[in-house]
């Protein structure tokens, strides 16, 4: 049970996309103030019967992470996590996964949008004539169709003062260097505004944005670099901006402290990141570092732009 004196006791948070990266950060900052938090995604652990054959076991990426083990790193950090398989780009998925939360819950207080699931699809390096088209329609439908539809049909369970915060790549309307990669991202951004203009006269005040983490150290990118959490200082040697990288707590801290902030109506239909939430709530990572990308990349990235 969540300890009664944290700040997210009694509140419940769907974060949709909870297996990995920033939404595990998320899901499990979220409990550390006591969320009870609904983690959703594809890659389940396989049943008695084995995998696939009953909708579980993991998603087409191949990973090893699991929606359980997210919602066992909520509970182990003090909120109560609950393991629910949807893939949110089926529609009726995501209509049973909102009907089971109104049944059990009564709606939710937070509503995290995290679903991505494009590493696979990108191409780095190729103009959009160049690219292909169906890589890149897959892209949208996975990056910003799901969101659409898990904002649908979970934006009326949002309770009075809720909370729903799209997850994307970057604070600003500035090119990322790929046509279908920036749609995704900055569509995200403009989701999340969009919701703060359709949300400006409800009664029940709800805060919409967007947030950024920066040079993220998710399970993947430390697989790319051949490196661990432990490790994850070796691949500087391969990049050396990954010497400003943070952890997927930072977002996850960030958006945690904003979720118990009641003032945080001030931020509706802005573009947040990771570092801008560290510096407004003093925050660290939890190494104890405070990464600033925003910084790193206007000092180190882009004047070798």
């Amino acid at each position: 049970m969540p300890t009664p004196s944290l700040p997210l006791t009694g509140k419940v948070a769907l974060v949709a996309g909870a297996t990995r990266g920033a939404g595990r950060g998320i899901a499990t900052e979220l409990g550390a103030l006591g969320a009870t938090v609904i983690c959703t995604g594809r890659s389940t652990r396989p049943s008695a019967d084995g995998p696939d054959l009953d909708g579980t076991g993991p998603s087409d990426l191949g990973r090893p992470e699991t929606i359980e083990d997210t919602a066992e790193l909520v509970t182990a950090a003090g909120g109560v996590g609950v393991a629910r398989r949807c893939d949110h780009s089926d529609e009726a998925q995501v209509a049973t996964l909102m009907e089971w939360a109104w049944e059990e819950y009564g709606g939710f207080d937070i509503l995290i949008n995290d679903i991505w699931g494009g590493e696979s699809l990108m191409e780095w390096g190729k103009k959009f004539w160049e690219q292909d088209l169906h890589r890149g329609r897959q892209m949208l439908e996975r990056a910003i169709w799901t969101h659409i539809l898990t904002a649908h049909a979970g934006l009326p369970l949002l309770r009075a003062g809720g909370l729903v915060a799209e997850i994307t790549d970057g604070d600003g309307w500035y090119y990322r260097g790929n046509f279908f990669y920036d749609l995704a991202k900055t569509g995200v951004m403009r989701l999340a505004q969009n919701w703060a203009s359709e949300l400006k006269d409800d009664p029940r005040a709800i805060t919409s944005l967007s947030v950024t983490p920066g040079f993220l150290r998710s399970e993947e990118m430390l697989a790319h670099f051949g490196v661990t959490e432990d490790t994850w200082r070796e691949a500087v040697k391969q990049e050396p901006d990954f010497a400003e990288s943070e952890t997927p707590h930072l977002v996850g801290r960030g958006i945690a402290a904003l979720a118990a902030d009641p003032t945080r109506r001030r931020f509706d239909g802005a573009a947040l990141a990771s570092w801008t939430l560290m510096d407004e709530y003093g925050l660290a990572d939890i190494d104890g570092r405070k990464p600033h990308w925003g910084n790193w990349y206007r000092e180190q990235v882009k004047p070798r732009l």
